[in-house]
């Protein structure tokens, strides 16, 4: 199965960009009241996508078991992941007020594009590994 890594990192990258971007846009709409953020059909595209996204890290993560915890990048991805998860849900729906809502997807927002930095930098320190050299 090693033969499909390109091809299988390749689609866990796009469902990446696919699930941030429909955040963002629906967290955008959300913040100014548009309703359409919510409906059935744009949750269950968000659902869709983010099973695809899982799944092909999944599969990453089988084809490289040793991976996980050699050098601690990829561990706190997953640990970003369920802060992200957390803030996304307040900023969507749990959040109490429309300022908290808007806190949270700021949050959820800068935690999503640290976790791109620490996956690109291959590095826990993310876009601040620059500094560390």
């Amino acid at each position: 199965m090693i033969e499909f890594y390109l091809q299988i990192k390749w689609v866990h990258v796009i469902a990446v960009l696919c699930s941030g971007s429909l955040f963002f846009v629906r967290g955008l709409m959300l913040l100014n009241n548009i309703k359409v953020a919510m409906s059935p059909m744009v949750r269950y595209l968000s659902y869709g996508i983010d099973t695809v996204l899982l799944t092909a890290a999944l599969m990453l993560a089988t084809l490289l078991p040793s991976a996980m915890f050699a050098n601690g990048w990829l561990l706190e991805k997953i640990i970003l992941l369920v802060v992200y998860i957390v803030f996304g849900s307040f900023a969507l729906k749990r959040g109490r007020s429309q300022k908290s809502r808007a806190l949270f997807f700021v949050a959820a927002v800068s935690v999503f594009a640290f976790m791109i930095s620490v996956a690109r930098a291959h590095h826990p320190a993310g876009i601040f590994s620059l500094l560390l050299n």
